[in-house]
């Protein structure tokens, strides 16, 4: 009788009493790196695009600097200018070409430069994240 109710079930469809559906307006890739950009760029210019230190001849929002919007354009036969780096889209770009594959705090210090001073630059990011 069991095996007889068993056989049964299988046989009967079985409907949802309410259909359950999720929509989505609108979704835009979230990329790996898109946390530690944001708190780079907190901690180089506080978000202004147009930020420019003279010192360091740095530019943007992630405040690149002449020798790496050159090595970036050397690496992939592009002709950006320092004035390009306003931009955050390409500033991003850049940032990703240097730092990908890398985890947070070996992309930040590589953002930075080398030597002791990215150890610091790395405890000011690491605040922001």
């Amino acid at each position: 009788m069991i095996l007889m109710f068993v056989i049964l079930m299988f046989s009967v469809p079985l409907y949802a009493p309410f259909e359950k559906v999720v929509y989505i307006e609108r979704s835009e890739p979230i990329n790996y790196y898109d946390p530690l950009i944001k708190a780079i760029v907190d901690y180089e210019s506080k978000g202004d695009v147009f930020a420019f230190n003279f010192l360091e001849q740095a530019a943007g929002p992630m405040q690149i600097r002449p020798c790496r919007i050159d090595h970036y354009n050397k690496l992939t036969g592009s002709n950006y200018t320092l004035s390009d780096c306003f931009d955050m889209k390409l500033s991003r770009k850049v940032f990703l070409r240097f730092t990908n594959g890398k985890d947070w705090e070996h992309a930040a210090k590589n953002w930075n430069g080398s030597g002791p001073m990215t150890i610091n630059y790395w405890k000011q990011i690491k605040k922001r994240l």
